[in-house]
């Protein structure tokens, strides 16, 4: 399953997008960390190895509702313009 564990500091949540197996607990060993979601900056700050999702939810890896909506508004974003 690729789902958020939370990291960071009491009351300043900071998520790691992971794949763990599904009965692991939340913050339990996973598999590959694959991205981190950070909601306390403006705007919520998403970085995420689109590759590394594909390959895992081809092999039948399933996301966690809060994941596939990140996964989205990721795509939604244009992407940044490299630095010259």
């Amino acid at each position: 399953m690729i789902r958020l564990a939370r990291i960071g500091a009491r009351k300043k949540p900071y998520y790691r997008v992971v794949v763990i197996e599904k009965e692991r607990a939340r913050n339990g060993r996973s598999v590959e960390v694959v991205g981190t979601y950070n909601p306390r900056t403006t705007p919520a700050t998403i970085h995420l190895k689109q590759d590394r999702i594909e390959h895992w939810v081809s092999k039948g890896a399933r996301m966690s509702e809060t994941v596939s909506k990140l996964v989205s508004k990721q795509a939604a974003q244009p992407a940044p313009a490299p630095a010259a």
